[in-house]
């Protein structure tokens, strides 16, 4: 392990000590990276320390970076990133690092070393090291907070769920309220949340790492960073894999995303009424799978009219679109189906059961800002009252179940900042590196979508669509043959020859 990490630092060091306008100019002119997507070879050498934590892996490692707030001026105020690794368990088979994108935005992979990565095959964990991050704005990296009104952090608020008339007026007042908040209290450091950042951040941890190259496993919105990455820095990437993905449309970026869920639910919600229709099972809604429908979008209805005060949650009371929300995150599990079925009941009986514990408002606090600052700083959004009326209008004639919410108003709606760069448009300019991994039946981010990932990747990616129900397929709700087509994949570079499907 000792002349391993010698050897790492002295590459750490090589890399440290290039000429970074050469890169630069070598880069662009190749049409590889954007100009402000250069300079990362300066990155400092990390001081690996020992991680704070007793539920954490012994082995993992934790370490702070140092990056610009601001690409355009790399001289300028500097952030931190907290970073995490668990080194390769077999020295003479390491291969490289392996980083580990979170989705969200607004998660974090700081844990994941010790926790999902140790589900990793132990090819693929003797291959690499495992590496984690908070993303910028992310505590414990510098972190920021808008200081919003506890209400606002209710998810049945942040997603825009429309009133129960289809009016879009409390969504557009929400959106300023949240956004003058993010003003406020945002600091300078919100105006630089974004895609590109987060992108530029890793290959600033690449260099730090002394890599030449970094493989990675992004999940959900880590699919879209890693895909960003993977056009900024093509000639970076080693083994790319993207599970569960989102769609890449320039034009959009979030707002396909959020409208997203309407196929997402419609491809999901049948295997939950098929669940819930089962004999035998104890949350048993209906004597058949066609009747589960109609019960809950008549209860959500009834809720509309005559919510049911529900103390200790936020808000305080079960209304239509908090049973909607329990319903679209439940569609996230297979495992979760309970808790829809038991919410159900319970509304049906007029007894609700204690209120879910929540996160504390502090964290939830940062992780709003996060993705907040993200969501809007990637792409503007339209600011007119009418675009979401008439896309709330058509989304609930065609997809009553998730009502008008995924064409409706968020924060960026209202967001003060212009974007500072364009969004990226993703294109099969690079290696054929990349492999696709997706559920067929995935609420957050739906097959549909992930088709125009696969078709703006082009030759560069191969896709596996995976016969599951579930957001995250690999190692999580996927099944053996996706599995063994990634870890193969991970482990020795094979990928099938074409796209297929895991049945």
């Amino acid at each position: 392990m000792g002349a391993a990490k010698k050897i790492r630092e002295a590459r750490s060091m090589t890399q440290i000590k290039r000429n970074a306008a050469l890169v630069a100019v070598t880069a662009v002119a190749l049409g590889m990276v954007t100009p402000l997507a250069v300079a990362v070879e300066q990155a400092p050498a990390l001081d690996w320390k020992k991680c704070a934590g007793s539920t954490l892996d012994p082995r993992q490692q934790c370490a702070t970076l140092e990056v610009p707030m601001d690409y355009a001026h790399p001289d300028g105020r500097k952030i931190g990133i907290a970073v995490s690794r668990i080194p390769s368990e077999n020295p003479d088979a390491r291969r490289g690092a392996l980083f580990l994108i979170p989705g969200g935005p607004g998660g974090s992979s700081l844990t994941d070393p010790s926790n999902k990565g140790q589900k990793l095959p132990q090819e693929v964990r003797d291959a690499y090291d495992l590496i984690g991050f908070a993303p910028r704005g992310l505590a414990p990296s510098t972190s920021v907070d808008c200081g919003l009104e506890h209400g606002d952090l209710a998810l049945s608020k942040l997603r825009p769920w429309p009133a129960a008339d289809g009016s879009v007026d409390g969504n557009m007042a929400t959106a300023r309220r949240m956004a003058d908040a993010c003003a406020a209290n945002g600091g300078e450091l919100i105006q630089h949340l974004s895609t590109r950042n987060e992108a530029r951040d890793l290959d600033r941890l690449r260099a730090a790492l002394g890599e030449r190259k970094i493989s990675a496993w992004g999940v959900s919105y880590g699919t879209y960073v890693g895909s960003v990455y993977a056009q900024l820095f093509p000639a970076r990437t080693d083994r790319f894999v993207l599970d569960s993905n989102d769609n890449p449309d320039p034009t959009k970026v979030s707002r396909a995303w959020l409208a997203g869920h309407e196929q997402g639910v419609e491809d999901t919600f049948p295997e939950f009424a098929k669940w819930a229709s089962e004999p035998g099972n104890p949350y048993r809604l209906a004597d058949t799978a066609a009747e589960v429908r109609p019960l809950f979008l008549r209860l959500a209805e009834r809720l509309d009219r005559e919510p049911i005060p529900w103390p200790g949650a936020n808000p305080e009371e079960l209304n239509g679109n908090v049973l909607r929300q329990t319903m679209l995150d439940t569609l996230y599990d297979p495992d979760h189906f309970p808790a829809l079925a038991a919410l159900m009941l319970a509304a049906q009986s007029g007894t609700l059961p204690p209120a879910p514990a929540s996160p504390p408002d502090a964290a939830l606090q940062n992780v709003t800002a996060v993705g907040a600052g993200t969501l809007c700083n990637d792409v503007a959004w339209p600011t007119s009252t009418a675009v979401y009326e008439k896309g709330v209008a058509e989304s609930r004639a065609k997809y009553p179940l998730t009502a008008g919410m995924p064409r409706n108003a968020m924060v960026c709606a209202a967001w003060p900042y212009a974007p500072k760069e364009p969004p990226v448009r993703v294109t099969d300019r690079g290696p054929s590196n990349i492999l696709l991994v997706q559920n067929e039946r995935d609420v957050a981010t739906p097959v549909s979508g992930a088709l125009k990932l696969r078709e703006a990747l082009g030759r560069r990616a191969v896709m596996v669509t995976v016969n599951s129900t579930g957001h995250g397929s690999y190692l999580r709700n996927g099944n053996a043959c996706g599995d063994e087509t990634v870890s193969r994949f991970l482990a020795t570079g094979q990928r099938p020859a074409a796209d297929t499907y895991c049945r």
